[in-house]
């Protein structure tokens, strides 16, 4: 198999191979077990849509249309008209790899022979994701329950060769010529069909699988800039030793406090400096920094965890069960999802708020222990960092609005019969700023205390040999060190993109070795 295929079978999917699909535009493949589990499961719902009785998504209306019964004349209309009506999105268009994500994890629901969708269907949805179509979804329209119904109908849409869908070359253009140009038929839905589709937590799944993707990185780049900035204010190491997280053993504590002693080892600012200054302990930003970002680690365990549960699911309604019976469920109540969307919004506002506070720190002669006024080179002629510190607070103050939850709000909705709603779709994308916002924060925190460890070891104050890595890998990444002020927005874009990219963590890890 090649390494950039992605087999999808009957139990589910990993968070790797979403990132691989969403993000690398690695291949789909459906599995011989699927392709099996899919047939079966259609031969049920075939058996079922002969038969004279109703069956909900089968030979019913939808929603709080569920009490009429159609007749088989008018099962593909009903099919079809369901995905048009429910592709009702407004707003700016989402994010390629979201849209990819979405897909992708429909399709693995599908795959996994609980839906009654035939093979055919399934094919058709891996050859759009391999030919690099992608629908054009719109930022509103979900509630997170029955799923994520609009998002997930604007892709169904393009599978019937309808509406709009960006080609590989990033132009929109008629969904039909898309399919066409890649040989692709349109699929004609058959019962049940077009309900499967839609009706799914797929979207806010697969925002959640990247934010956790995302946030691995932040939360190791935040304990690297945190390090940076107490070995710049001359702070002591000792309350990172070993035995005093031992005593209260929260994993994420440890981890973190773990991952800033060793990006301080033989540094020759930290633990012997603080009996010349007036002060017995550092601030709780600097003395604190393990356990507000190792609460935010155990946070993203928990949300691993509830995302490993979801990716293992087959959520549709009804589903098609091994003993041959199609049962109405509410598996698709995006709760689960929502609430970690939600708390993942939380620390991360908190984990940016500590880094802006450590910022805050260094830029404050009164605070800072010697350090120049906002690392100004002529403090007066030059204002060195203080608007830096100002951009960076207007992002913690959005992600101080951005930290309330989506998920504790409801809004009823299908004449009352999705009466409970998650909201989980809204929590997911408000999350996607956060983390956004996020690095950046950690990028301005990394500019200052680069700079300050920099003006330090310019008055024969040694750094660590980790700081100097990293010190030295943002200097050749293009953000420059200390000097007369000059236009600041691409030194800090040059910052992000450092971080963003994962480039602080590269740099410090030959020094200290992998960091968690």
């Amino acid at each position: 198999m090649d390494m950039h295929t992605v087999v999808v079978g009957t139990s589910g999917t990993t968070a790797q191979d979403v990132i691989a699909v969403a993000r690398g535009n690695a291949r789909v493949e459906l599995s011989e077990a699927a392709v099996d589990a899919l047939a079966a499961a259609r031969e049920i719902v075939d058996a079922l849509a002969a038969k004279p009785e109703p069956v909900y998504g089968v030979s019913t209306g939808f929603g709080a249309l569920a009490s009429r019964h159609i007749g088989h004349e008018l099962r593909a209309q009903l099919q079809r008209n369901i995905v048009r009506s429910h592709a009702a999105g407004m707003g700016p268009r989402v994010e390629r790899e979201v849209v990819r994500a979405l897909m992708f994890l429909r399709l693995k629901t599908v795959a996994s022979g609980h839906t009654g969708v035939r093979p055919e269907v399934a094919r058709t949805m891996a050859d759009v994701l391999n030919a690099g179509i992608t629908p054009v979804v719109h930022e509103y329209g979900s509630l997170g329950c029955s799923g994520d119904l609009a998002p997930l109908s604007h892709c169904a849409l393009t599978l019937m060769g309808e509406g709009e869908a960006e080609g590989p070359d990033g132009t929109v253009r008629p969904a039909g010529e898309l399919l066409a140009a890649h040989g692709i038929t349109p699929v004609e839905l058959r019962e049940k069909e077009g309900l499967a589709l839609l009706n799914g937590t797929d979207g806010m799944l697969g925002m959640l699988v990247m934010a956790l993707d995302d946030l691995k990185n932040l939360y190791t780049s935040a304990d690297i800039t945190a390090a940076l900035s107490l070995e710049a204010l001359l702070g002591t190491d000792k309350v990172l030793a070993p035995e005093l997280h031992a005593i209260r053993p929260h994993p994420g504590q440890g981890a973190s406090a773990d991952n800033m002693l060793r990006v301080l080892a033989g540094s020759g600012l930290t633990g012997h400096h603080q009996d010349d200054a007036p002060r017995v302990q550092d601030a709780y930003s600097v003395r604190c920094a393990p356990q507000v970002s190792g609460a935010g680690r155990d946070t993203l365990d928990h949300a691993r965890t509830v995302a490993g549960r979801e990716l293992a699911s087959a959520v549709d309604n009804p589903v098609v069960l091994p003993d041959g019976r199609v049962e109405s469920n509410g598996n698709f109540h995006g709760a689960p999802v929502a609430y970690v969307l939600d708390f993942l919004a939380i620390v991360a506002a908190d984990l940016g708020s500590i880094c802006e506070r450590r910022t805050d720190r260094l830029l404050d002669k009164n605070r800072s222990h010697g350090l120049p006024p906002f690392l100004a080179d002529d403090a007066g002629v030059d204002s060195g960092l203080m608007i830096a510190q100002y951009t960076q607070a207007a992002l913690v103050s959005e992600l101080k609005r951005l930290a309330v939850p989506a998920s504790a709000d409801s809004i009823p909705s299908s004449a009352m019969q999705e009466d409970h709603v998650s909201m989980g779709w809204s929590a997911a994308r408000k999350l996607r700023t956060a983390v956004d916002n996020l690095t950046r924060i950690i990028a301005v925190e990394l500019y200052a205390a680069t700079r300050a460890i920099e003006l330090r070891a310019a008055e024969g104050l040694v750094p660590g040999p980790a700081s100097r890595a990293a010190v030295e890998a943002l200097r050749a990444a293009g953000a420059q060190g200390p000097g007369p002020d000059r236009f600041l927005a691409p030194d800090l874009a040059a910052a992000d993109e450092f971080v963003r990219a994962g480039k602080l963590v590269a740099a410090v890890e030959p020094v200290t070795g992998p960091l968690a």
